[in-house]
């Protein structure tokens, strides 16, 4: 069945006007491989393979001529739209002669990512806080931005909120969407109506429909959104763990007790048992200090957790009695409360299946008083595996998947025991394109932020470079340091994340030829800026994990218990995958040359640096300065003259 897939490959790649490369061939035949097979495979393919069309084209042919459903995943919503709004409607078009007929393709979200007609109609109850009612005026930019909600609920024909443009804020949006869990399902006055159930309804009945790694999440954490599906592709791969363990991730304050104990008596139930309850966490919360609970939790923290539990179920108890006919009064209360008493329960479950901390409030990382107990899965290759896989055929891609050279640390992150392999390649010649500088004469990195040698190199590598680089930082406060220093010393304009959106920075470092961008997270992955732009990346440190963060302690802690190395297979491997997608930020196009600079002379000196340096694109390796800046210099004489600009030495 998959004899011809090279030549439907070719019909999709003509359609998008591009040109069919042997990684991308060798990538769609194993696809199909898998996807005939019902094998689990792990496929790695680097920029400019065209990964999308290597998976999509397999995957649309092998649906329609099996009537079978296939669902594929992004990480990110730019992918995503990328995938619905071009590619696969492309690819549809152009093997639809050949397949005999035009594939159904769908896109599926979760609920909250849809207006709610029942809401807007003011069938819901107002919020639990201080945010405008859906009838408030213009009052304020978010007043405006409901009434513009509302609106466009009497044109839109999709209801989601990825087609309102320009967007609105989070608090905007939760006033006329919601949760899988406040729906009211069939039950709801409006349900023929709904924008939620006619896309669910087309992903139904759809060959392949796209979906992103939050609903994986849902799905893995034993909730079907996902509907009967015959495989399963996931593009950035990569990122799965981490999605993942943030669905599975839970967390429980009195705050949050109250909040479920107010819904409860909207419906006219009593709550004196929930409310003592919630005193008396209060209470034991304020004994603790924050930190990570390595027993489980303390004896009266537990007792108050196991008191609001029985709590929260006799008041889960009497509002279903009062509740006689559909309510969205207490569907949101039913909602809020099993959430509550979800969370104790794994609380107080078996110790060791999760990781236990306590927290301070949301940003304030030096408080000593302890406002929320977290509570985060050690491992979720079971999940995976079990909840995910199973049986079926699934194929799992990203550019960054052979850490070290190998498969073997994803596959055991991804809970894959024998998967299928193939590194597709890329067609950049990375040694010719680019250079990996090591700054190895730097001293070793400390605790105290980026240190001032650190600052001297990136101010020389800058100059040298005429400006054009993206600075990919271990925290945001190392990229505000530098970013302030760079800004004191040298005559070029220096963007920092947190000044503005992401995309707006962005735009920016593209229209400013001199310009350099430092942040730190979402910088490091996601963002494609091809052309000299971007001919200096530099990363001022191994972004290992931090040593304090209580998930990162426990997988390494229950590794070394299990005979592994605790820290090459959760630290090292975070750092890996990090460094290579930092590193593949540099060479975007066949015409890109750069130099990815690393200020962390470990990643010449320590044991695990050969690991490191492995998984990184494979660019021509120096610890040598001068080479390293004369290569900068000579890019940016190359480039100055396209753009007029001054080359700066």
């Amino acid at each position: 069945m998959s004899e011809d897939i090279p030549k439907l490959l070719n019909l999709a790649v003509t359609a998008l006007g591009g040109q069919q490369r042997d990684g991308q061939t060798a990538m769609a035949m194993a696809v199909a491989a898998a996807l005939e097979d019902g094998s689990h495979s792990l496929i790695q393919a680097g920029t400019g393979t065209g990964k999308s069309l290597g998976y999509l084209v397999p995957a649309v042919a092998y649906a329609v001529r099996t009537n079978s459903r296939v669902i594929v995943s992004t990480a990110t919503l730019a992918l995503q739209r990328q995938v619905v709004v071009k590619d696969l409607p492309l690819v549809a078009d152009a093997l639809a002669d050949a397949l005999g007929e035009r594939p159904r393709v769908a896109l599926l979200k979760g609920r909250s990512n849809y207006l709610c007609k029942h809401k807007i109609a003011g069938g819901y109850p107002e919020p639990d806080d201080d945010t405008l009612p859906i009838v408030a005026g213009p009052t304020s930019e978010l007043g405006k931005q409901v009434v513009r909600l509302n609106a466009w609920a009497e044109s839109t024909d999709t209801g989601d909120r990825d087609d309102l443009t320009p967007g609105v804020s989070a608090r905007a949006w939760a006033q006329v969407s919601v949760s899988g869990r406040e729906c009211l399902g069939q039950k709801c006055p409006v349900a023929q109506q709904c924008f939620s159930e006619a896309a669910k309804d087309k992903a139904r009945k759809a060959h392949v429909v796209v979906t992103n790694h939050a609903m994986l999440g849902i799905e893995a954490t034993g909730n079907d959104v996902l509907g009967e599906h015959d495989a399963l592709i996931i593009d950035e791969a990569h990122e799965l763990v981490s999605r993942i363990t943030s669905a599975a991730t839970h967390e429980l304050t009195v705050a949050r007790a109250d909040a479920a104990a107010r819904s409860a008596r909207r419906c006219g139930v009593t709550t004196d048992q929930m409310d003592r309850a919630a005193r008396g966490l209060d209470h034991a919360l304020g004994e603790c200090s924050p930190g990570r609970l390595r027993l489980g939790l303390p004896e009266s923290l537990a007792t108050a957790v196991a008191l609001l539990r029985d709590g929260t179920r006799h008041t889960l108890t009497e509002v279903g009695k009062v509740a006689k006919e559909a309510s969205s009064t207490a569907q949101v209360a039913v909602s809020v409360l099993t959430e509550v008493f979800e969370i104790c329960e794994e609380l107080l479950g078996e110790h060791g299946r999760y990781v236990i901390w306590l927290a301070p409030p949301d940003g304030e990382y030096d408080s000593q008083a302890a406002t929320r107990v977290v509570a985060a899965p050690l491992d979720v290759a079971g999940l995976i595996r079990h909840q995910l896989l199973g049986e079926k055929a699934a194929v799992m891609t990203s550019a960054t998947l052979a850490l070290g050279g190998t498969f073997d640390a994803m596959a055991r992150h991804l809970g894959v025991d024998t998967p299928v392999t193939l590194d597709a390649g890329s067609p950049f010649d990375y040694p010719s394109a680019g250079v990996l500088y090591v700054a190895a004469h730097l001293p070793k990195p400390g605790m105290g932020g980026i240190a001032e040698e650190a600052l001297d190199e990136l101010a020389a590598l800058i100059t040298a470079a005429g400006g054009r680089t993206l600075g990919l930082f271990s925290s945001h406060k190392a990229a505000a340091r530098a970013a302030e220093a760079m800004r004191e010393r040298l005559d070029v304009p220096i963007l920092y994340q947190l000044d503005d959106q992401v995309s707006t920075l962005v735009a920016q470092f593209k229209e400013d030829p001199r310009a350099c961008l430092f942040g730190s997270t979402t910088l490091w992955q996601g963002i494609d800026v091809p052309g000299p732009t971007a001919s200096l990346v530099v990363i001022d440190r191994i972004p290992f994990p931090r040593p304090d963060d209580p998930v990162t302690q426990a997988r390494t802690e229950a590794t070394a218990q299990a005979g592994g190395n605790g820290f090459m297979a959760v630290s090292a491997t975070h750092a890996a995958l990090m460094l290579a997608q930092g590193a593949g930020r540099l060479i975007r196009s066949h015409t890109d040359r750069g130099v990815v600079a690393i200020l962390d002379s470990r990643l010449a000196t320590a044991r695990y640096g050969g690991f490191l340096a492995r998984s990184m694109p494979p660019l021509w390796p120096t610890s040598d300065r001068e080479v390293a800046l004369a290569a900068l210099r000579r890019l940016d004489a190359l480039a100055a003259p396209a753009v007029g600009v001054e080359t700066h030495d």
